[in-house]
Parts: C-alpha cells; sequence; structure tokens
C-alpha cells in the first residue's frame, strides 16, 4: 500500500524538487500516515507547531473531522523553555548572550519520497535568534512505524548550550491509560512491569553510560483502554534508539493529555552547539495498533527486520554452542575440539569460544587482566586460531570468537603502553569494574577507535573463516574524564561515547557485512536498537535458568524480533540460580527463538544429549517461522494462570509453532484453555508435537486436525500434567 502524507495546500508541482519539495504557505495540517496509523499536526506559518492525533489511519477528508470531534490535543509538539506549558519541554537552549527561552514558529514544510517511506521535515525558527529546530517524521509504506528525530543549529555568533535536546514529544488523551515497561537487573533483565498512568511526573531512564538494557529499557508500552490484552484494545509503542544514558518522561498535569518526552538524558550531558554545527537526536519509532500489545510488538518485529534497525534482519540464525558456561575462562584446544566435536554431532552449526582464549605478558587466566591485548595465549592454543578453525571445518561447523573491544584492564599491555587511552578523572583515583581492574576505553578518542576497529580487522583479516563474532560489554562507564575532550566539553562524554562507537561499528559492518556479531552487554545491556543496526543478535541475559527465563524472553519479545533473541539450553542444576529442571523444559524454552547451548555436552546425561539433538533436530524444521513469523503471545507469564503459552505463524497463515510451559504445579490445578491467534479461519490445521519427550509418548493432539476457527474461538486443551510440564505444536493447514 503506497503511503500518504499530506501538506494541505500545497499544489503537487511543487513535490517534485529533490530532496525535499515545499512551499512558502500551507493551510496547515500536515497528515503524516502508514499503511493502518496517522499522526496529525497542525503547522501554521509563523505559529508554533501543535500536535492534534496519532491512531488509527484517517484520510484527508477526514481532518475536520479530528479537529471537530475534539480538540484536546492540539498542543505545542516540541515544548521549548520559557513557553507554555513553562513547567515541561522538550527543548532548552541558552543563547550566545545568556538568554535562557526560546520561542519557536513554523518556518516551512518540506515531503519527500524514500524507497520505502515518505520523509516530511518541519523546520521551526526562533523569533528573535538565528537558532531553528527541523522536526522529521518518516513513515513506513508496508510498515505501521514512524520515526521522529530533530536537528538542532544556528548561526549565532558564538556557542549555543543545550540544557536539553529531547527526540520527540507526542500526547495522548488522558482516560483509563496503562503503561508496559521493562525493568531489571544483571541476570533479571527485562522483567515487565504495567502500572496505570496516573497524575504527576513518570520517568524512565538509565545512566549506565554504556549500556541501556540493564535496569530501565528504552522503550515503553501504552495500553489506551485500560488493563493491557495480548490481542485486544489500542496500543501505542515508542521506542527510543540510543545506545547510551536516557530518559523518558510522561507528565500528566490538570489538564487532559498525557504528555510524553523521549530523548538522550540530560543530565551531565549538557551540549556546547558551534555555530553551524548541527546537532541530530536519536530516532524516536512510534507505533500503534487495535490489536493489543502483541499487535504492537509485531509492528517493531517487522520494522526491526525489514526497515534495517537489525543487521540481516530477514535472515535466520544458525545454532550455535557458546563455550562459557561448559569451560569458563579455562580455555584449551582438547577442549575446544571436544565441544566442536559434540555440537556437531548434535546437529549444530557453529562453535563460539568465549572468554579466555588471548593474553601474552599477562594471561587471560582470570578476569582481571589482559582485555586490551588481543593476541592468541600460545600456552593455551599453541597451535593459535588456525587450528581451531581447521577443527571446526573437519566437523562441518562454521567457528566464532569472543572479544570485548571496548574495555581495558590495567593489568594489561595495552593500558601500559596507552594510559590515556581509558576514560579517567584528572586528579582523582580510577574507579573498576569487573575483576577489580576494568576499565573502559575512552571511545570519544578516534585513536581509540583506530584501535577497536583494528581488533576486528585483524582477526577477520588473518582468519576471514570466522564467521561469528561476541562483542562484550562488561562494564559500565565509571570514569567520567576524557583525556581527549577540551576541558569546556567533558560534558559531552556520555554522547561522543556513542557516536565513537557507532562510528566504529560502521566502519566494520563497511568491510565485512556477512559477518555474524552478537550484542552481549554483561549479559542483556546491549538490548538496544542504538546498536542493533550494527548486530544480528543480542545476549538476552547471563541468567540461562529456564524458568527464569520464560520471564525475561517474554518482555523482550514486546519491542524485539525473535531472530535476534540468543536463548540457550543451559546445565542442571543451573548456574545463575542452582534450579534444577528437566531437559525438555530447558529445550521447549530456548527453542522459542534463536535456538542455542551454553553448556559443557561431555557433562550431559545420555536422556539429555538424546533430547537436545531432538530439539535441534525439530527446531531447524520450523526455525524459519519463529524466528521470521509473526508472534502472538497467548497467556502471559505474569497473569499467574499456572501456565505461559505463545505462538508464531507465517505472513501465509499456512504454518505456525506453538508453546506452552507450566509455570507451577499444584493437586486438582485449572490449566486454562488456550485460544490459538494468527490463523486462517477457513483453514484446517494438522497438529505435530515437536521435541516429544525421549521415551515417551506424543501429546493427545499430536496427528489430529482442527479448524482454525475452532482452534481461535474456542482453543484447546493444554497437555501439562507433571510439573515442569511444556509442549511445542506444529500447526500445518491442509
Amino acid at each position: 500500500m503506497e503511503i500518504r502524507s499530506y501538506i494541505i495546500g500545497v499544489a503537487a508541482a511543487t513535490c517534485s524538487a529533490l530532496p525535499f519539495a515545499h512551499s512558502l504557505a500551507w493551510e496547515g495540517n500536515v497528515l503524516v500516515s502508514t499503511p493502518h496509523t496517522s499522526l496529525l499536526l497542525h503547522a501554521g506559518e509563523g505559529q508554533d507547531l501543535r500536535f492534534a492525533y496519532f491512531g488509527d489511519r484517517i484520510e484527508e477528508s477526514q481532518i475536520h473531522q479530528i479537529h471537530d470531534a475534539w480538540d484536546g490535543l492540539n498542543r505545542t509538539a516540541y515544548p521549548t523553555f520559557g513557553q507554555p506549558p513553562h513547567q515541561i519541554f522538550a527543548l532548552q537552549a541558552v543563547h550566545a548572550d545568556g538568554n535562557w527561552t526560546t520561542d519557536l514558529t513554523v518556518d516551512k514544510v518540506e515531503t519527500s519520497t524514500l524507497d520505502n517511506a515518505r520523509l516530511t521535515a518541519i523546520t521551526l525558527k526562533d523569533k528573535v535568534y538565528p537558532f531553528q529546530v527541523k522536526l522529521y517524521y518518516k513513515a513506513y509504506n508496508d510498515i505501521d512505524m514512524i520515526e521522529t528525530w530533530s536537528e538542532i543549529s544556528h548561526t549565532e555568533k558564538k556557542t549555543v548550550v543545550l540544557k536539553r535536546f529531547d527526540s520527540g514529544h507526542f500526547l495522548i488523551r488522558r482516560g483509563d491509560v496503562w503503561i508496559s515497561h521493562l525493568h531489571g537487573s544483571w541476570a533479571s533483565e527485562t522483567h515487565v512491569t504495567t502500572e496505570p498512568l496516573t497524575p504527576g511526573i513518570k520517568m524512565i531512564e538509565n545512566v549506565d553510560g554504556a549500556r541501556n538494557g540493564h535496569l530501565d529499557h528504552p522503550e515503553v508500552m501504552f495500553s489506551l483502554d485500560g488493563k493491557p490484552h495480548e490481542n485486544e484494545g489500542r496500543v501505542i509503542g515508542a521506542a527510543l534508539c540510543w545506545s547510551g544514558n536516557y530518559s523518558i518522561r510522561m507528565v500528566t498535569d490538570n489538564n487532559f493529555v498525557h504528555r510524553v518526552f523521549a530523548g538522550i538524558d540530560n543530565e551531565s550531558s549538557e551540549y556546547k552547539l558551534a555555530p553551524k554545527e548541527v546537532f541530530t537526536t536519536p530516532k524516536l519509532a512510534l507505533t500503534y495498533s487495535g490489536e493489543g500489545l502483541s499487535g504492537a510488538s509485531r509492528n517493531f518485529h517487522h520494522w526491526a527486520r525489514h526497515a534495517g534497525m537489525l543487521h540481516h534482519g530477514d535472515q535466520v540464525r544458525p545454532v550455535l554452542l557458546n563455550s562459557w558456561e561448559g569451560v569458563y575462562l579455562d580455555v584449551n584446544e582438547p577442549a575446544m575440539a571436544e565441544m566442536m566435536k559434540d555440537i556437531a554431532a548434535l546437529g549444530g552449526e557453529l562453535f563460539v569460544m568465549d572468554d579466555g582464549w588471548f593474553g601474552d605478558k599477562y594471561r587471560r587466566v582470570q578476569d582481571n587482566s589482559s582485555l586490551g591485548d588481543w593476541v592468541v595465549d600460545r600456552k593455551k592454543l599453541p597451535n593459535g586460531l588456525e587450528n581451531l578453525i581447521q577443527t571446526a571445518d573437519r566437523n562441518g561447523i562454521k567457528f566464532g570468537i569472543w572479544i570485548e573491544p571496548e574495555a581495558v584492564n590495567s593489568k594489561s599491555e595495552l593500558f601500559e603502553k596507552h594510559p590515556d587511552w581509558a576514560l579517567q578523572v584528572k586528579g582523582r583515583p580510577l574507579q573498576y569494574g569487573r575483576g577489580g581492574t576494568q576499565m573502559l576505553l575512552d571511545v570519544c578518542n578516534p585513536e581509540v577507535q583506530d584501535f577497536m576497529f583494528g581488533i576486528v580487522d585483524n582477526l577477520l583479516g588473518k582468519h576471514p573463516q570466522i564467521a561469528y563474532i561476541k562483542w562484550d560489554a562488561n562494564v559500565e562507564l565509571k570514569n567520567y574524564g576524557s583525556t581527549y575532550l577540551p576541558q569546556d566539553k567533558q560534558s559531552h562524554i556520555y554522547i561522543e561515547y556513542h557516536r565513537g562507537l557507532n562510528k566504529v561499528l560502521e566502519r566494520i559492518r563497511a568491510k565485512y557485512p556477512d559477518v555474524l556479531i552478537q550484542a552481549c552487554g554483561g549479559g542483556g545491556g546491549r538490548a538496544s536498537y542504538g546498536v542493533l543496526p550494527y548486530f544480528d543478535e543480542f545476549w538476552v541475559s547471563d541468567n540461562t535458568d529456564a524458568l527464569q527465563r520464560i520471564y525475561m524472553q517474554w518482555g523482550t519479545s514486546y519491542f524485539y524480533p525473535s531472530n535476534a533473541m540468543a536463548q540457550h539450553i543451559s546445565a542442571s542444576p543451573n548456574h545463575q540460580t542452582g534450579r534444577i529442571i528437566p531437559i525438555k523444559f530447558r529445550c521447549d524454552v530456548a527453542m522459542s527463538g534463536r535456538l542455542g547451548m551454553e553448556l559443557q555436552p561431555s557433562k550431559m546425561t545420555k536422556e539429555e544429549y538424546q533430547q537436545t539433538a531432538q530439539a535441534i533436530k525439530d527446531y531447524k524444521s520450523v526455525r524459519d517461522v519463529i524466528q521470521l513469523g509473526n508472534l502472538y503471545r497467548l497467556v502471559s507469564p505474569y497473569d499467574d494462570k499456572g501456565i505461559a503459552s505463545l505462538m508464531y505463524t507465517d505472513d501465509t497463515e499456512n504454518k505456525a509453532v506453538f508453546f506452552a510451559y507450566k509455570m507451577e504445579h499444584f493437586n486438582n490445578q485449572v490449566i486454562p484453555r488456550v485460544c490459538l491467534r494468527g490463523l486462517d479461519p477457513s483453514k484446517n490445521y494438522r497438529v505435530r508435537e515437536l521435541n516429544v519427550k525421549t521415551g515417551g509418548q506424543p501429546c493427545f493432539l499430536n496427528g489430529k486436525t482442527f479448524s482454525g476457527t475452532l482452534l481461535m474461538n474456542t482453543g484447546i486443551e493444554m497437555p501439562l500434567g507433571s510439573d515442569y510440564a511444556s509442549c511445542v505444536l506444529e500447526l500445518t493447514a491442509e
């Protein structure tokens, strides 16, 4: 469907110039639309820009109906400090003469047609100063997503100080509005918090400095019809595409609206904007769905896969074994060779050697040394990476490797040679992270950026057979000081760090577009659309406990597609929680995303080995549906129903994969019947159970055929009679 973005009163002939077409005058309404969504702004020339509507798609002929029905949302679209309402604002700038106020009015509206979207740019200029803000709205032709961001610039004689610089601001009519957002900590990431949006100020923020996937996530869902439901109700979703410090503020005062602001966190980040310099904020992605939380999630997943927000987003990922929980830092040639032989025998396709393979003067035998010294430890690996790559090739699998390019240990040759390359505060002792010696490199520094690029370039240049890189980030920004940035721009550190990181990643992707790269941030700290355009997947959490993973993977799926979510079968008792969980349950939980393994196969029992081999075989037969399909979350683990259930369907509605897990076990327990979603009511579906328990029989649903209508309206009984019961079903249209 062709997208339409309207500037009322602009003649068609004015829309031919590139990159933008515009007129000197317009009647005031700007309609930005996706296939099922519209955002309406009022942009009267010489007036402030007003936000009027965001929701179901409307046509040009309906604009007057929006204004006639209710004018309550007709408020300033990008509030500035010093203008009504005075207490909240998206932009605060201190001009060269010391004036703190900014008064923006609409100067022009421009539109352009991109390959897959329509771009609208609205230029706002200050009434007194040569200062402007350009607001962008990118609406996709075939995806229900609108990206918005701002460009701030000026031609004043001296520097303008930016105190706040939000990416975007929008309004929601007050009512029974609830928010759903993700909160957690290391090994307990992305738990869903759901609460009503009440009067006052609600703020979600993260100030880690380097990662923003721990603690609070830079995404939020707004349910407009009361307590949220997975597959019913109107929902607005918002995601800030930034990997550093951020804040999302929801302000509800005594008026009729909730005001939502999102952008880089302004604390300790004031930006000194030079004349003619353009400050570009991160993108804020906005979506709307009338099909509940799952509907909004599907919009995010489709956008991530098809709009370049996830590298290789439309491709399936391989089944892999990662060495970390199998051997930890005790990397050596015999152990690596054995693990590669095992994952190949189990049906896997890739082996990843994790931390512990490097260091010369300072060997990586503990986590307190060697970061920065990316040379092979010849005592552990006497025949180098070449031998390991050849071993992988003999076993018919690919080889991958772990690195942490942004970090350095004080106990390293790199730090001895370049102590100034670490972030540090002049005159104060260094603060350390993991191992008591770890620090972040000063990624603001172009020399450091060159070094980081060189780590990857040297590895892949010498060993082009390396197919996968696990890029880790295990420490927050502890030392707020840069030897590279001048004294008067130390407040740029939180911003320049991520600009520098992106420059490195852009260089890597330009030269090595095909290598798979995982974003790991001490667990789930790098699950962020700020970096995912350069990464193929992320590590959901360092906690691999299958029961807790159901909760974390559920929350993560609110915003991120399944082929980006690395989910591994791990050992029992689990290394993080000590919980003992049957192997089938562990496999079934990991199969709902990008399947992998995180254990030592040689320590598996015969039953575990057979069950895992069966899980991998069955997973590979349906992984295109799981990794690239449309997600429907059915029964939430957070609803305390005793079970959790979700499913994926392909675009043709001919094939689906259904998952169900028993979360708790009692005598005389009532297990709810589950109604499926996303099927064709006119089709019949044959059921096949996947990953049947070793030595057991398929469940009573196996081999039977049901109509799509019955499956969605009446539902099916759950074959979950025992503790830690689980089932995976394939549904195929006949």
